[in-house]
């Protein structure tokens, strides 16, 4: 029996890696002669490159970069032959700053521009990067700033870092942009369709859980609205008309303007990268997963999105909790879910008991399975 393990993090409890390992120990302990296929996956957030490494067999590079404030950090990204996979929250990302030390005004993606030029300083040719968890709104104008480009004011002098110099340019001079992006392919992985203006866009949507203020957002909108037209005048790009311009305060506009991003979803990107479909040749059975799965999982999950690339070999998902409107799932390729939960309880009591409940869960799973291989065999 060959099988894929392919489960996104149980999220606040287990890695996707974890979750695998669990899983694989459960399997060879009660059927013999499997063959187990380790697939961790992320969804473009947090542990996006841990993930992608582990089933790719890349390399982790190390890197000192600037935080969202400017403070040094030491930052990471995978490398996978020329293809660099870079998670932007590991240089200008929300977890890097204290809550009091929010403020979007001032917050920089610069950081996430020096890690690219990393990147292809150590040989990439094609960027892929995660631009979830962001502590900034500044339109991807620090991240264009350390690859180059410069941003006068109408005084002609160059405006500094942060959302709060939106509103200040009056100029953009891509003439000392770093020209080996002429031959990049740069992919972010994008879930939000967010535009990068208006009441959905970066700063309204995204702006307080970032620390803006009322006043605050005033400021970055209209600031926003200027590097808007601004790019508009300089590429030809109406960024307000493709959707995810707004994700992580506007990044994902400035890749698309500044490197010729595209924006794809999360869950392609990544078992694009990773190689997804070429593992299913013989497979038997493919096991996915995530922490919760409920309705809302069809909209470009994890569980969803690989059961879509499996065609006719059965897949199930063994979860953390099923929700409302787990369902749905029946109708995409999944043709069963099974929780680790057995029991009405807390979170917290779940946290407490972590370990334990997922030893069992597995057990009742692999022994559900090892059932129907019985019955297959009668």
């Amino acid at each position: 029996m060959k099988i894929i393990l392919a489960p996104d993090s149980f999220k606040g409890t287990f890695s996707s890696k974890e979750v695998i390992n669990y899983l694989d120990q459960g399997f060879r302990k009660f059927i013999e002669n499997v063959e187990i296929i380790h697939v961790p996956i992320a969804d473009g957030g947090e542990g996006t490159v841990e993930a992608i490494l582990t089933a790719t067999e890349g390399k982790k590079v190390d890197c000192i970069v600037s935080g969202p404030l400017g403070q040094k950090v030491k930052a990471y990204y995978g490398l996978l032959g020329d293809t660099a996979v870079i998670e932007m929250a590991t240089a200008s990302g929300i977890t890097l700053i204290a809550d009091e030390e929010k403020n979007p005004l001032k917050t920089s993606t610069y950081g996430t521009g020096e890690m690219m030029l990393h990147a292809l300083d150590n040989g990439a040719k094609k960027l892929v990067i995660g631009i979830g968890g962001s502590a900034t709104n500044d339109g991807g104008l620090g991240m264009a700033k350390a690859l180059g480009v410069k941003f006068y004011n109408k005084d002609h002098a160059e405006v500094g870092h942060g959302g709060i110099e939106l509103g200040n340019i009056s100029t953009i001079d891509i003439t000392g942009m770093d020209k080996r992006f002429k031959n990049i392919e740069v992919d972010v992985i994008c879930d939000v369709t967010n535009p990068l203006l208006g009441p959905n866009g970066a700063t309204y949507t995204y702006g307080p859980q970032k620390g803006a203020t009322t006043t605050m957002m005033v400021l970055l909108e209209n600031g926003m609205v200027n590097y808007h037209n601004l790019i508009q005048e300089t590429f030809g790009i109406h960024l307000d008309s493709i959707p995810g311009t707004g994700a992580a305060g506007g990044l994902g506009g400035g890749l698309v303007a500044f490197v010729g991003a595209v924006l794809k979803p999360g869950i392609e990107t990544i078992l694009d990268v990773v190689a997804f479909d070429e593992k299913l040749e013989n497979v038997d059975l493919v096991i996915t997963g995530e922490g919760k799965l409920d309705g809302q999982s069809i909209y470009g999950k994890v569980p969803v999105g690989v059961a879509a690339r499996c065609g006719n070999i059965p897949v199930l998902a063994f979860v953390g909790s099923i929700g409302d409107g787990a369902e749905k799932v029946y109708d995409h390729n999944i043709s069963g879910v099974f929780s680790t939960v057995s029991d009405v309880t807390s979170f917290e009591e779940i946290l407490r008991n972590k370990e334990k409940i997922m030893e069992q869960g597995v057990e009742r799973f692999v022994r559900l399975i090892k059932t129907g291989m019985r019955l297959k065999k009668r």
